[in-house]
């Protein structure tokens, strides 16, 4: 049976729990529910298993903190056996405006620690799924404002981005990642619709 490993990256515990930083956490949860699964805390993770067509999904929310997201990743690659072109990693991106979001088959880690650590102990041929978060935060303010709330506005402006996420994960393992792109990268591209109109 074909396996894929799909990592939400965030951090552990309810004083994160609607940080901007944990929207990797985020798309998972809409995607668990979606496929009526739910997650249990395992080694390194909470983690849960579904299947789409025949294909294995494990889902991945590691625990360790963002600034070793690495080590659950590659202990959970190795223990499922899974091939790391077979994973996808969902974070957070202050690179792009809330509500944007972008698919990559590899790249640079962006500044972002989480996949940083990622990158040290894999390298960084593995595909990522980058949400955008937005950066309206003055010169020095990147930490506060990536473990800063959602507010209920930002969440709302969020959440089609989160439906999309779903969507492009079940793509991702369905179809893979080329077409996937494709498919979904020009939606992300969509114009922030401005509030004041």
């Amino acid at each position: 049976m074909d396996k894929y490993l799909i990592v939400g990256l965030g951090n552990p515990g309810d004083e994160y729990a609607t940080t901007r930083h944990n929207t990797g956490y985020m798309v998972l949860d809409a995607f668990a529910k979606a496929s009526n699964t739910v997650f249990s805390d395992r080694r390194y993770g909470y983690v849960a298993e579904t299947s789409l067509k025949g294909r294995k999904v494990v889902l991945l929310k590691p625990t360790t903190f963002m600034n070793l997201s690495g080590n659950a990743v590659r202990y959970w690659l190795g223990k499922e056996n899974i091939d790391q072109q077979r994973m996808l990693v969902v974070s957070d991106d202050v690179a792009l405006p809330l509500g944007q979001f972008r698919l990559k088959a590899s790249g640079s880690n962006g500044g972002h620690n989480g996949l940083g650590h990622i990158q040290q102990l894999i390298g960084q041929n593995y595909p990522r799924l980058r949400m955008g978060i937005g950066n309206d935060y003055p010169q020095g303010g990147q930490i506060d404002w990536v473990l800063g709330r959602y507010s209920d506005d930002d969440l709302r402006q969020l959440q089609p981005a989160v439906d999309r996420a779903v969507e492009i994960i079940r793509s991702f393992v369905l179809a893979g990642i080329d077409i996937t792109m494709n498919q979904f990268n020009k939606l992300g591209k969509r114009p922030t619709p401005n509030p004041s109109l």
